[in-house]
């Protein structure tokens, strides 16, 4: 079994449990740091006067010194390497955008801790040259993080409100980092009320430089095989568009790059949870030596991606989903053949429609995607319902509906490459058997945490969070329910979320696509291309595994097992 060390953006599921099950599905093992050096959590403190919030602080980060030693100590022995920039030189996402007093020191040695960090990068292709190394970072968002370092939601509306409005245009990387309080007009912004535009600006300098070093001395250097770049919560206009333009236009003059984009090195594109899933599909690709490109096609069922720009990106559903396939190693065409189709739902009044398309895809046996584009953050009820009533589903290699159009093409498209590049190559019995279990427990846990649970489930966890606030001051105790809710009330929550889950799992267990005896998931796909399929058998959920990780409603732990027969 080959194996891949991997370290997360941050601890959350879609950026690590889900990518470790995505790659068991592929054959291959994940090496990851110990669980306490990639652990993030909002503020775990609080001040208040009775029942009036005054503060919250002291969040927690990931150790990036023992990170950095983790990947040392594993060089010699894995086949390749998946690393978060975020994580190693910031101790995770939320890490890389901390308010900041100061920018940094002139680039390249703006800073020699966050640098001697990003090298150990360079040290693994020093000692194990023919080893893919890839590398997943972040343009810095626009808006806060909330209840980090004591920022409230006020401080985030405003934060991503200020940083949407447009800024004046700048093409050198040193009038970028002096121009970010600079409208178009020459003149500057006003102060905000919730948060310090200066420590905002600062951390923008810093996650700049950083974003600019990989580029600059780690890819061109080919210390780094390929890169991901990801725009975490954007807009088509504001204080990131200096940012992106002048990556892009790095990439085409330097890296042999076009519209910003090379396939082969650095991809641009808007998501960031998603990223793990995509460099795991590329990875996969690669490990299992499939020694080409599969096709991808898309199908829309509804408006045309072309027509659709997310409320939190800056690019269109469509591009998005072309440099996804570029970012995961495949190809992309707009008509003829296709080794692989993406069912793009984007009309809930299609969504039957969608689901005899990809039944027919099943006898068809052409291996398909299915991509709930109408839900906004959570799965569309209708579109999940006709999903679900039909057996052809469990067949699915890729399914998401959760949060931003990038996250979710991402997440699909990540777990439909790697399971795509396992199935056309592996042969032996058992490990074909051990990767469809994790297959399958992987897809039916996308549905239920992206419909049962962020459909149905969390509306009353924070109903129950809201209306049980310690703090008159925090409508909405749900975004940290450890500082904001009880002991008591926290207690009442999680055996709300075990109860509803141990309901919706046998619920969800007993719908077409995952019937036991009835439904089927792709077991191995043979050289002629015909498929060899597995039963689903059935499905549990342990009663304590739903948690909260991080304390608040937004993200759950959550870990089925599926077994096929």
């Amino acid at each position: 079994m080959k194996k891949v060390l991997y370290v997360p953006l941050d601890d959350r599921p879609c950026n690590l449990d889900d990518v470790v099950v995505q790659a068991r599905a592929a054959g291959i093992q994940v090496i990851t740091p110990d669980a306490e050096d990639v652990k993030n959590r909002l503020d775990t403190e609080a001040d208040a006067e009775g029942n009036t919030l005054l503060d919250t602080h002291s969040p927690v980060f990931g150790d990036t010194d023992r990170i950095r030693r983790f990947i040392q100590k594993h060089i010699l022995a894995v086949d390749g390497f998946i690393i978060s920039s975020d994580m190693l030189a910031y101790g995770g996402l939320i890490g890389s955008r901390r308010f900041r007093t100061s920018g940094g020191g002139t680039y390249p040695d703006y800073d020699p801790e966050t640098t001697g960090l990003l090298d150990v990068i360079r040290e693994i292709k020093q000692t194990c040259p023919h080893k893919p190394v890839y590398v997943l970072d972040t343009i810095m968002r626009l808006a806060t993080t909330v209840f980090v370092e004591g920022l409230t939601q006020s401080a985030y509306d405003e934060a991503r409100a200020f940083a949407q409005q447009p800024r004046a245009a700048a093409s050198e990387f040193e009038a970028i980092l002096d121009g970010y309080d600079i409208k178009p007009d020459g003149t500057h912004f006003g102060t905000p009320v919730h948060f310090d535009k200066e420590q905002y600006y600062n951390a923008r300098r810093h996650k700049f430089k950083s974003n600019y070093y990989i580029l600059d001395q780690l890819v061109r250097s080919g210390a780094i095989d390929f890169l991901a770049i990801g725009v975490d919560d954007s807009y088509t206009q504001g204080v990131q568009s200096n940012e992106i333009d002048f990556l892009e236009a790095y990439v085409d003059q330097h890296l042999n790059g076009h519209d910003g984009q090379n396939p082969d090195r650095v991809i641009l594109l808007p998501d960031a949870d998603g990223l793990g899933h995509s460099l795991m599909g590329r990875m996969a690709l690669h490990l299992h030596r499939c020694g080409f490109k599969p096709r991808y096609s898309v199908r829309y069922f509804g408006p045309d991606g072309s027509t659709i720009v997310n409320p939190y990106e800056y690019m269109s559903v469509h591009d998005n989903i072309r440099y996804h396939v570029d970012m995961i190693g495949g190809r992309f065409v707009d008509s003829g053949p296709c080794d692989i189709e993406i069912v793009a739902i984007t009309g809930a009044d299609k969504a039957i429609e969608a689901g005899s398309h990809i039944a027919g895809n099943a006898d068809q046996q052409l291996p398909t995607i299915a991509i709930d584009f109408v839900g906004g953050g959570a799965a569309n009820e209708t579109v999940t319902q006709a999903l679900l009533d039909d057996a052809a589903t469990g067949m699915l290699l890729g399914y998401s509906g959760w949060n931003t159009a990038g996250n979710k093409i991402g997440l699909a498209l990540g777990m439909a490459q790697s399971r795509y590049a396992f199935l056309i190559t592996e042969r032996r019995p058992y490990a074909l058997g051990d990767a469809a279990n994790a297959h399958g427990s992987l897809l039916f846990k996308r549905f239920l945490k992206d419909y049962y649970y962020k459909k149905l489930t969390i509306a009353e966890v924070r109903t129950y969070s809201r209306a049980h606030s310690l703090y008159e001051n925090v409508p909405y105790a749900d975004q940290n329910m450890l500082l904001f809710n009880s002991p008591e009330d926290y207690e009442v929550l999680v055996k709300l979320l075990r109860d509803r889950m141990q309901e919706n799992t046998k619920a969800l267990a007993e719908r077409k696509a995952f019937q036991a005896c009835a439904s089927r998931a792709i077991r191995q796909i043979k050289r002629s291309g015909s498929w060899i399929c597995s039963a689903y058998a059935g499905a549990s959920l342990a009663y304590d595994n739903p948690a909260f990780i991080w304390g608040r409603a937004f993200e759950i732990t959550l870990g089925p097992s599926v077994t096929l027969e």
